[in-house]
């Protein structure tokens, strides 16, 4: 089972098909983010540019972790917002702090 639970999440204000797209799109952000991470570090390796392995050119979190749960837990940690609009209802953003 994933933590946390949707009742951490929704903390009232979003029900379970909010908090699916919000967790769908989130992890598509993360598989994003992993997969332009790894084009960057195989470039440096292919171009001998570091001595570093693959794997310690990529950010844990995205490398050892699901996607989905990545992506609950910047949720929980208000990493990504859930922005509730007519027209952009279920949305998600990165907070840029």
């Amino acid at each position: 089972m994933i933590k946390p639970t949707i009742s951490e999440l929704s903390k009232g204000k979003y029900n379970r098909y909010t908090l699916v797209i919000a967790a769908a799109k989130g992890a598509k952000m993360v598989t994003d983010e992993y997969v332009a991470q790894r084009e960057c570090a195989e470039e440096l390796i292919a171009n001998k540019e570091t001595d570093k392995p693959l794997f310690a050119l990529i950010d844990k979190d995205c490398r050892d972790e699901k996607a989905v749960k990545v992506a609950l837990m910047r949720l929980k940690n208000n990493e990504y917002i859930i922005k509730n609009a007519p027209e952009l209802d279920g949305t998600i953003k990165e907070d840029k702090d």
